[in-house]
């Protein structure tokens, strides 16, 4: 092994299992420091996540302490100016997983290229993707913008190729710190109290997110391609959160999926929606223009509405639409939200209120505990219609016909909004229909729908023709 210290950049991989970077790391070294470098800056928006990177630090510290492995804590307002620094020095090697995200992908070559000029040791290692991106691409060498192809290509190739066995952290000598000022992670906590109730309902560990997977394995995978669309039950694996912050790798999760002997149609389901996350990652790296604006250069013109009061009622779920309403605040109580719900909730705010879809993801970029850049901007142009291969922009969903189809009953609308729990399931999507109790004001228990639907619908489809 090599004397010098052996530093490890903590990124988006707090796990041990397949964590390239620091198994290398522990490989070449008796001594491993791991790093945490906390940019105020880069979560100055993203508040649920401050709650999530705070216990991760925990929990993983206990991980690591079973190593001999010292995690520190860093408070960085530039990250070239901290590496910059850092460099002076040539006591270490320094070893880090990607991130694949176009400005990460360009620091790694600003490092790498310092790192070279300096003649200090360094390892860019595989990130929690399938597929390396430039790996993926049509027979003429460009890359996929349709779902569909880009997934069989993908599956296909990964499937073929030869997949390095797990390897296991090795144990350092001794525990020892490298960097002398550190900051405590309870400083990264939110600054509001909101984030209280993810503590009932999340465990951000390894442990934890592999268990959460063999229970979905076990329990729901057979029946995913249908249950996953009622918000009302528990049809998902809920490992977004999980796989956004590395406590699980997507390899992981295809090598256990590939070890069910009776696949049913949902383990391809499944698989799919991890394809879904490498090709949201391939286009904003092929197609950094849509990380700020529209993918489909047509949206540019839109005729989107600037309305505050509408924007608002959205996000406190007082649109007067129960289905999209229960969506809002599940999303503020538990930093998550039911995948289909996102789409109605998402079609809701550009076709119905016609606000830029922008606004929204800003909005869930603030709230969601698994906040992926890639998933957040392409997830948004799909709904829109203003992204590839997204749905066309006069798929406008229903909220209401949607709620009676997947939440028949009311049990998920009913969960979220209580003052609703004493109107009969054949009104609970349109209460404004109601008149049968006098404990129920519509308009003060609850408020009146913010537009008509039909209407709303009319004037979307009208906005999309000024641009045709």
């Amino acid at each position: 092994m090599k004397k010098n210290f052996g530093l490890f950049w903590l990124r988006e991989d707090f796990r041990l299992t397949r964590n390239h970077a620091l198994y290398t790391a522990t490989k070449n070294h008796d001594h491993v420091v791991a790093f945490y470098l906390y940019k105020k800056k880069k979560f100055k928006h993203q508040e649920a996540q401050k709650w999530w990177i705070n216990k991760s630090l925990t929990y993983f510290r206990k991980a690591l302490d079973d190593y001999n492995i010292e995690l520190q804590v860093l408070e960085a307002e530039s990250y070239k100016y901290f590496f910059d620094r850092l460099f002076i020095k040539k006591d270490f090697s320094i070893y880090w997983n990607k991130v694949y995200e176009p400005n990460y992908l360009k620091f790694d070559e600003y490092l790498s290229k310092n790192c070279e000029e300096k003649k200090i040791d360094f390892k860019i290692c595989k990130g929690n993707i399938l597929n390396e991106l430039n790996e993926i691409k049509k027979g003429d060498g460009t890359p996929f913008k349709v779902f569909t192809p880009f997934w069989r290509c993908s599956e296909k190739f990964y499937a073929e190729k030869i997949i390095a066995p797990d390897k296991k952290i090795l144990k350092c000598n001794k525990k020892i710190n490298y960097f002398k000022i550190i900051s405590d992670e309870k400083e990264i906590l939110p600054s509001k109290k909101w984030h209280v109730d993810f503590e009932k309902k999340w465990k951000p560990s390894e442990e934890y997110a592999l268990k959460e997977l063999r229970i979905f394995l076990k329990n729901r995978i057979e029946n995913y391609s249908e249950e996953r669309n009622f918000p009302n039950i528990v049809g998902t694996s809920k490992l977004s959160p999980y796989i956004k912050h590395g406590q699980i790798h997507v390899e992981t999760i295809w090598r256990e999926c590939k070890k069910i002997k009776n696949k049913s149609n949902g383990v391809g389901k499944f698989l799919a929606e991890i394809g879904w996350r490498e090709f949201s990652h391939t286009l904003i790296n092929y197609f950094p223009h849509m990380l700020k604006g529209n993918y489909s250069k047509k949206f540019d013109k839109f005729p989107w509405k600037n309305n505050n009061k509408f924007l608002s009622a959205w996000k406190k779920g007082l649109t007067g639409y129960p289905l999209v309403d229960a969506g809002m605040r599940e999303l503020y109580n538990t930093g998550w939200m039911h995948n289909r719900i996102r789409m109605v909730v998402g079609s809701f705010l550009v076709k119905h209120l016609l606000i830029d879809w922008k606004d929204g993801e800003k909005y869930f970029r603030n709230c969601l505990l698994d906040f992926n850049e890639a998933n957040n901007i392409s997830g948004w142009q799909w709904v829109a219609g203003c992204g590839a291969d997204a749905a066309p922009y006069f798929r406008i969903f229903n909220p209401i016909l949607q709620g009676e189809k997947f939440d028949k009953d009311g049990d998920y609308v009913k969960k979220w909004i209580p003052e609703l729990k004493n109107i009969p399931k054949k009104f609970i999507h349109k209460p404004w229909e109601f008149e049968g109790d006098k404990n129920f004001k519509l308009g003060k228990d609850y408020p009146f729908p913010i537009v008509k639907h039909e209407e709303a619908r009319v004037k979307a489809l009208n906005a999309f023709k000024e641009i045709k």
